[in-house]
């Protein structure tokens, strides 16, 4: 198969590129940076031309509601006309666990937008709503600082490792179109106060967790499992020790 990840760079899509080059795939890594910019359209039809499925890892580089809203809308709306022209016969995002739920939160507006231009393509396509990262708990604990506190709320996590989310995008990829949406996680699940204390005493932090019964997720207030899979996922094989262990070896 020819497959184009656009975001292919990235965290995740470098590791997808890697893993579907090594199955015998032709892989092309799509970002401004190789001359294919979704946002612009630049190079998108050159590149798509004779391709078989097309991976968008896109992400915004603002958080901001208006920025990331005009980012998501502006490069669906190019991939999938690029793909239409072209006629890919697969194409697979990667949204967040819990979008429908988190309309108080501009980033997951935007992804709820992605996801409906998806659905009303056309195409032949596959969602994956993914939790969050564990390599994010981090930037959750930065962002949750105030002075040498950390103030975390008990809101229901499911963290998933990079790696496992590569590999689940990897196998989609090449399998028939789902149509619809898939969840996958991590395979550990408590409070994300709980992760974010994990972490925090294994990299001998010396900020003080204090847990609330707050369901909030960066200011914002969520319900109290929108951030874990509703039903039947699919789940990673790392365990959230293990991505510990990692940062206390490069230590």
């Amino acid at each position: 198969m020819k497959i184009v990840i656009i975001g292919g760079t990235g965290l995740i899509g470098s590791n997808v590129a890697k893993k579907l080059r090594q199955q015998g795939h032709t892989v092309i890594a799509g970002s401004p940076s190789t001359g294919i910019n979704a946002l612009t359209g630049e190079g998108l039809s050159d590149a798509l031309e004779n391709t078989d499925v097309v991976i968008d890892l896109s992400n915004s580089p603002s958080f901001e509601e208006e920025p990331v809203i005009r980012f998501f809308e502006t490069v669906g709306r190019n991939i999938l006309a690029a793909e239409i022209l072209a006629g890919v016969k697969h194409h697979l995002i990667l949204s967040i666990v819990g979008t429908h739920l988190l309309g108080n939160m501009g980033y997951m507006r935007a992804k709820m937008i992605q996801e409906d231009l998806v659905k009303k393509s056309g195409l032949p396509y596959t969602i994956i709503r993914c939790t969050q990262f564990q390599e994010f708990v981090p930037a959750i604990a930065a962002g949750s600082t105030q002075g040498s506190e950390v103030l975390i709320s008990g809101t229901d996590f499911q963290p998933i490792a990079a790696e496992d989310v590569a590999q689940f995008v990897s196998r989609f990829a090449v399998a028939e179109p789902a149509g619809g949406i898939v969840e996958i996680a991590g395979p550990d699940r408590a409070p994300m106060s709980q992760f974010v204390k994990a972490y925090i005493e294994a990299t001998g932090d010396p900020r003080t967790l204090v847990a609330n019964d707050r369901s909030e997720y960066f200011g914002a207030t969520v319900p109290q499992s929108a951030l874990v899979p509703e039903g039947k996922a699919l789940l990673g094989e790392i365990p959230f020790a293990q991505y510990l262990q990692s940062l206390t070896a490069k230590v």
